[in-house]
């Protein structure tokens, strides 16, 4: 995979666009807000479906030496994957508490005024 052919990249970049694409916007699990979010999961997502083929197997569909089924799972993988590590890292930064993420520092101000 390593010298993969030109039309093998081009479908890695389509299925790491779609699974940045489906889980970015669609689904909203998101790592940042803005475009720098949606690139960083592109860039997963085709490092995943460049690992996909190894990891998952050779089968079904294929272009050149990439297998697109297998692919499309490394992406929707790799994004995935990328993703939630980040997000766990801003929960540990936040002092380990899983709300203080979602609510900012609207979660703080109530716990002061209930105290």
């Amino acid at each position: 995979m390593i010298g993969m052919s030109f039309a093998a990249f081009l479908m890695l970049l389509g299925l790491g666009l779609l699974s940045s694409f489906v889980l970015h916007m669609l689904v909203r699990y998101r790592m940042f807000a803005g475009l720098d979010g949606f690139l960083c999961m592109w860039i997963a997502g085709w490092i995943g479906g460049w690992l996909g083929s190894p990891v998952f197997g050779h089968w079904a569909i294929h272009v050149g030496n990439l297998y697109v089924i297998p692919a499309l799972l490394g992406a929707f993988t790799g994004s995935f994957l990328v993703t939630a590590g980040l997000r766990a890292l801003a929960v540990t930064a936040k002092g380990g508490r899983p709300d203080a993420v979602a609510s900012g520092a609207a979660a703080q101000v109530e716990m002061r005024k209930a105290s």
